[in-house]
């Protein structure tokens, strides 16, 4: 008797994490910058892997140049031996910035949970800025306990603006269909 509730319960926390994976990756949400870009949900269904990387790739380097340009205190990304913990630093903030995280991310939540920690040993607050809301729960609460402060989608742009005094979003909401993909 014991041994079936433990099999159920086991079988409960898959269909847990089941459930989450699919939503995640069945999302038909746009964001800004597929807008920008012309890129629809069903052409990013096609290489999710490739938009995903190549997007995450897009937004720090626009969160980077523009706290770059507009923020006095920024420095480049924090450089640990061979590894490179941030991508910027602004006003006490290590900042990291990533698209979205989901379920196939563990080599990034593995990264995340270590540095950190790290990070504070040079006095930094850590924080995470994500592009999209769509982020697992899971990875989230992971970040966070590896004390990460994290932001994401509006919440991101209000951050940015607040420390940059720059409106990206409205920047890129102007940038809307400018550079398509596909024509």
């Amino acid at each position: 008797m014991m041994t079936e509730r433990r099999l159920e319960q086991i079988l409960a926390g898959y269909q847990k994490s089941f459930t989450e994976k699919i939503y995640a990756e069945e999302n038909e949400e746009h964001d800004i910058l597929m807008d920008v870009f012309g890129i629809s949900p069903i052409i990013k269904k096609e290489n999710r892997q490739y938009w995903g990387r190549e997007l995450g790739m897009c937004w720090q380097r626009l969160v980077t140049e523009t706290c770059k340009t507009y923020c006095s205190s920024f420095k480049p990304g924090l450089k640990v031996e061979s590894d490179e913990p941030c991508d910027l630093i602004v006003d006490g903030y290590a900042i990291d910035t990533k698209y979205r995280i989901g379920s196939g991310d563990s080599g990034t939540l593995k990264k995340l949970k270590k540095n950190g920690p790290l990070l504070r040993t040079y006095n930094y607050e850590p924080l995470l800025l994500i592009l999209r809301q769509d982020s697992l729960p899971a990875a989230i609460r992971a970040c966070q306990e590896g004390t990460w402060k994290i932001h994401t989608g509006e919440d991101s742009f209000k951050f940015i603006q607040t420390i940059s005094g720059f409106d990206l979003k409205s920047f890129l909401i102007g940038k809307v269909g400018e550079f398509p993909v596909y024509r």
